[in-house]
């Protein structure tokens, strides 16, 4: 008979929150609106802008050539590819054709109009090319130092469209690297020489175990970031439902209705349960969406003949990450469900809320230093002792997996402990539901508690 009406709560509970409106829009707009937000800026940034005609002076004549030159079409791929070489990633040949795609919009940009600026003083080129911008036959222009070496030689480049960071930042690097050719020049070193003895080592970074014997792959930390943040932010709305749900049942005093036929007990449990696998019905429709959007991406991946690896996350981490997340909601659903049996309106339980939040918040920065060390004395602790355990230990099983009696540990204590709150917040439930009017002191609280 209890189990009954624990399943008709957890049934109410369920539907309430899972047929709203409130939970289609945010379940199902939710990945249309990131797909949105990671095509549109593509999309805009791929719009070719108009040509922007720039002139170069260079009193000497040595800097403004190489800065044209710099600024073509194969210069800024050749420094693109550079830079993906110095991160360590290996081009293949559709990498390579998208590079020179992407020098082609950047370096098509440019146009340039002849300007001799030789035996002319600063302010004769100055009128002359702000005159030239004025009819309409220049946006741009680059005024080279007559001393380029010297400590107070500045380069000021003079635009229309000075908010184009893009192009403001390429004009940049063509002056660095002319100059710095120049340079290389007036010492008598060849750019080749000056490349092959900066040439960067070749660096792997290896996991090994406390054996010291080496594990296969690697994780990137950032995606344990990741995965800490939307924990700690699936846990802060689901609690939040949670208090609110409860504060509308004493607001609109159907508390008093549902007392006369459950237990306080079964009544939160099946609230606490209820709420929750609404959570999951939503994290698994997301789950599923984003695993369609990582298939159709590999596919067309494959088909460009481009590499395309997934994070190294075996069936075992995505148990774990699962257990973890069932104990965090119901840790921190139970203390926002002790909140809004304290509280009268939803006000007060946003001035209570700051606990929690707190809590979440510094688990979230434990983890910084749990993925620089995850076998430290700090990351043993902070991974097992509950409120912070949910969030922190599977951050660290991405790290660097921890011997399994330390995570069978972290399980079992959080577990006592969300036994314990679930008690104390039942507790408190069946005074504090039916209390209207006034916020609960914390000496009420504690009185509640151990009420017979």
């Amino acid at each position: 008979m209890h189990m009954n009406k624990f399943l008709a709560v957890l049934a109410r509970e369920y539907k309430k929150v899972v047929f709203s409106w409130m939970f289609l829009i945010t379940t199902f707009l939710m990945p249309v609106g990131l797909a949105f937000f990671m095509v549109v800026p593509i999309l805009i940034f791929s719009i070719k802008g108009d040509e922007t005609r720039i002139a170069i002076a260079d009193p000497q004549g040595e800097i403004g050539k190489r800065v044209k030159d710099n600024l073509s079409q194969e210069k800024i791929a050749e420094r693109t590819k550079t830079k993906v070489k110095d991160v360590g990633q290996k081009l293949n040949p559709a990498q390579n054709d998208q590079l020179e795609e992407v020098a082609n919009q950047m370096g098509a940009n440019f146009g340039f109009v002849d300007y001799d600026a030789h035996g002319k003083s600063p302010a004769e080129i100055q009128d002359e090319l702000k005159n030239l911008v004025v009819a309409n036959k220049l946006d741009a222009y680059l005024i080279i130092p007559a001393e380029v070496d010297s400590q107070k030689a500045e380069f000021e480049f003079f635009s229309r469209k000075a908010g184009d960071f893009i192009s403001n930042s390429v004009v940049k690097n063509a002056v660095n690297d002319a100059v710095r050719s120049q340079r290389l020049v007036s010492a008598n070193i060849s750019e080749e020489t000056l490349t092959k003895l900066s040439r960067k080592v070749n660096f792997t970074t290896i996991p090994i175990t406390e054996t010291g014997d080496t594990k296969d792959g690697t994780t990137d930390p950032i995606a344990g970031f990741i995965i800490a943040s939307v924990l700690m932010t699936i846990l802060l709305v689901y609690g939040q439902a949670i208090m609110a749900a409860i504060v509308e049942e004493k607001e609109t005093k159907i508390s008093e209705i549902l007392f006369s036929s459950a237990k306080p007990f079964e009544l939160l449990f099946g609230k606490l349960v209820g709420v929750g696998l609404a959570g999951l019905t939503q994290l698994a429709i997301w789950l599923l969406v984003l695993s369609v959007l990582v298939a159709y991406g590999l596919i067309n991946a494959l088909a460009a003949g481009m590499d395309f690896s997934l994070p190294n996350i075996s069936a075992e981490i995505v148990i774990y990450f699962f257990i973890f997340f069932l104990l965090g909601y119901f840790i921190y659903a139970t203390i926002y469900a002790l909140i809004g049996s304290m509280v009268s309106n939803m006000q007060e339980g946003g001035q209570m809320v700051l606990p929690p939040v707190l809590l979440l918040v510094v688990a979230l920065y434990f983890c910084f230093a749990v993925v620089r060390d995850p076998n430290s004395s700090m990351s043993f602790w902070v991974s097992i002792v509950p409120f912070f355990a949910p969030i922190v230990m599977p951050v660290r099983i991405l790290a660097e997996t921890p011997p399994f009696w330390q995570i069978a540990l972290a399980i079992v204590l959080n577990a006592l402990t969300i036994l314990v709150l679930v008690w104390v917040a039942s507790r408190v439930y069946r005074v504090g539901m039916l209390m209207y009017g006034k916020r609960a002191t914390i000496p009420e609280v504690w009185k509640w508690i151990f009420q017979k």
